[in-house]
C-alpha cells in the first residue's frame, strides 16, 4: 500500500497539461543533476541522460552538432554548467554566487563561466541563421523531454515499513494447547515417524515398498524460454527517409524555382537536413534507436561549418572552365564556379588596352596566366587553401596578397586589373 502511495504521489508531481508554464516551473523544480561519475567535463549531458532515462552519448552529440553550428551548443552547455547544481550540492553555482546555498564551484570559476557567455552569445546572436535555429530547436527538445519523461528520476528509497505486531490478530487465534509428546532428559523430542502408504511417483507399480521412503529424485531445471530478441527501432530509417525528402525537395526547389535560390543555398540546405537530423536524435533517444545518426550529423555538420566560413553559396555551376580570350571584348567580366576549377589565360590579349575581371571559385583552383609586359593590378585570395600571386606564397586561413606590378618593360602598354578568389582551393596566378 506504501509503495501505491508514493507512485500516485510522483505521477502527480510531473508537469500537468495545463501550459507551458507548469512544465517550466516543475523543470527548475526537479531539475536535472550533475553527477561527478560518468561525467566528460562538467556532467550537464550525464545529468539531463541520467534524469530523463536517455543514453548521455545522445545529449553530447546534441550539444556538439548545436557548438560546432551556431554556437548554440556552447551557450546551452555553460548554462547548464551554470544552473544545475552537482549532485553534493545545495544549489547551483550561480545562485550560490547570489547568496542563495552552497555549492562546491567557487566564486571566481562562476564568474568566469559568466564571462564566457558573452563570446559564446555574441556568436549566436551576430546574425548567423543557423544559432538561432540551434536555440530554438535545442530549447524545444529540452521542453518536449521534460513534458513526456518528467516522471523518470532517481527516487530516494522509501523506509522499509516495520512489520505489525505479532499480537495484533491474536485475538482471534487459538492459544496452542500444551504438547503431549514425551520429552527426553537431554531436552530433545523424537516425533513419530508416518509409514508411507501410498508408491512414490517413481515406483507407480508398487514393486519395491522397501525404498520408499527414498527422497524423490530431483527433477532436471526447467530451461527458461529464450528472450524475444528485441526489435530495431525504425526511426532511423524514418529520418533518413525525411532527410532525402526535405533535402532533395530543397535542392529541387532551386531549380525549378529560381526565385527561391537566394534562401535554398547549399549552407541552408545543409542546416535544414542537420535540423532534421537532430529531431531524428531526439525522437530515437525515447524508443532507444537512432544512433546510426551520430554518424551521419556529424560530418554534415563540419561541412555546414565549412560552408559557412567560406561563403559558399552554390550559384556559380559545377565543372571546369578553360578560357584563352584573344581580344579584350571577349573577356569576361567574371568567371564562376561552384565546384570545379577556372583555368585564364590572357597571354593572347592585344598589347594595348584596358581588362578588369574576376575569378571567383567556391570549392577548387584558379589559375590565371598573364603576359609578360602587362601592368598587373592583383588581388589574390582564398578562405582555407594555398595562394601564389606572382613572386609571393602563402597557405593556410584566410589568406589574402596584393600586388602591384609594371611586367618586364616598366609602365604602360596593356592594364588588367584582377581579383582571383577560392573559398577552399588554391589560388595561383604567373606570367606566361
Amino acid at each position: 500500500m506504501l509503495g501505491n502511495v508514493n507512485g500516485t504521489h510522483r505521477s502527480q508531481s510531473g508537469p500537468s497539461a495545463s501550459g507551458a508554464e507548469d512544465s517550466l516551473n516543475d523543470f527548475w523544480a526537479n531539475r536535472p543533476r550533475r553527477p561527478r561519475r560518468g561525467r566528460k567535463i562538467a556532467g550537464v549531458a550525464a545529468g539531463i541522460g541520467h534524469r530523463y532515462g536517455i543514453d548521455p552519448v545522445l545529449v553530447r552529440v546534441a550539444f556538439l552538432v548545436g557548438a560546432l553550428y551556431g554556437g548554440a551548443g556552447i551557450v546551452l552547455y555553460l548554462l547548464g554548467w551554470l544552473l544545475l547544481p552537482e549532485e553534493s550540492d545545495e544549489t547551483s553555482p550561480l545562485e550560490s554566487l547570489v547568496g542563495r546555498g552552497r555549492s562546491s564551484t567557487s566564486a571566481i570559476f562562476t564568474l568566469l563561466l559568466c564571462g564566457l557567455l558573452i563570446p559564446a552569445f555574441g556568436w549566436v546572436f551576430d546574425g548567423f541563421f543557423p544559432g538561432y535555429i540551434g536555440l530554438i530547436v535545442c530549447a524545444g527538445a529540452l521542453y518536449l523531454l521534460h513534458r513526456n519523461r518528467s516522471h523518470v528520476r532517481q527516487v530516494a528509497a522509501q523506509p522499509v515499513a516495520s512489520p505489525m505486531p505479532a499480537d495484533t490478530f491474536a485475538t482471534t487465534a487459538p492459544r496452542p494447547q500444551p504438547s503431549t509428546v514425551d520429552t527426553p532428559a537431554d531436552g530433545t523430542r523424537e516425533l513419530p515417524v508416518e509409514e508411507r502408504t501410498t508408491p512414490p511417483a517413481w515406483d507407480p507399480l508398487g514393486a519395491a515398498p522397501f525404498a520408499w521412503d527414498l527422497p524423490e529424485p530431483s527433477q532436471p531445471p526447467v530451461e527458461e524460454p529464450p528472450e524475444p530478441a528485441q526489435q530495431r527501432s525504425k526511426i532511423g530509417m524514418m529520418t533518413i527517409a525525411a532527410l532525402l525528402i526535405v533535402g532533395g525537395g530543397a535542392a529541387l526547389m532551386t531549380l525549378v524555382s529560381p526565385g527561391t535560390s537566394g534562401w535554398f543555398t547549399p549552407p541552408h540546405i545543409v542546416g535544414v537536413s542537420l535540423a532534421v537530423i537532430g529531431l531524428g536524435l531526439v525522437g530515437g533517444a525515447f524508443v532507444r534507436g537512432g544512433r546510426g545518426l551520430i554518424g551521419l550529423a556529424v560530418p554534415l555538420s563540419m561541412v555546414g561549418i565549412l560552408m559557412t566560413a567560406s561563403d559558399f553559396d552554390g550559384q556559380g555551376g559545377v565543372g571546369d572552365i578553360t578560357e584563352a580570350p584573344t581580344t579584350i571584348d571577349a573577356v569576361q567580366s567574371s568567371y564562376e564556379r561552384s565546384v570545379g576549377s577556372v583555368s585564364l589565360d590572357l597571354t593572347r590579349l592585344p598589347a594595348i588596352g584596358d581588362v578588369n575581371t574576376r575569378v571567383d571559385v567556391d570549392a577548387g583552383d584558379a589559375t590565371v596566366i598573364l603576359p609578360k609586359n602587362a601592368d598587373v593590378d592583383l588581388k589574390c585570395e582564398t578562405d582555407v587553401g594555398e595562394v601564389t600571386c606572382l613572386d609571393r606564397t602563402i597557405n593556410g586561413l584566410g589568406g589574402q596578397l596584393k600586388v602591384n606590378n609594371d611586367g618586364d618593360d616598366g609602365p604602360g602598354g596593356l592594364k588588367i586589373d584582377l581579383t582571383v578568389k577560392t573559398d577552399v582551393g588554391s589560388v595561383e596566378v604567373r606570367r606566361g
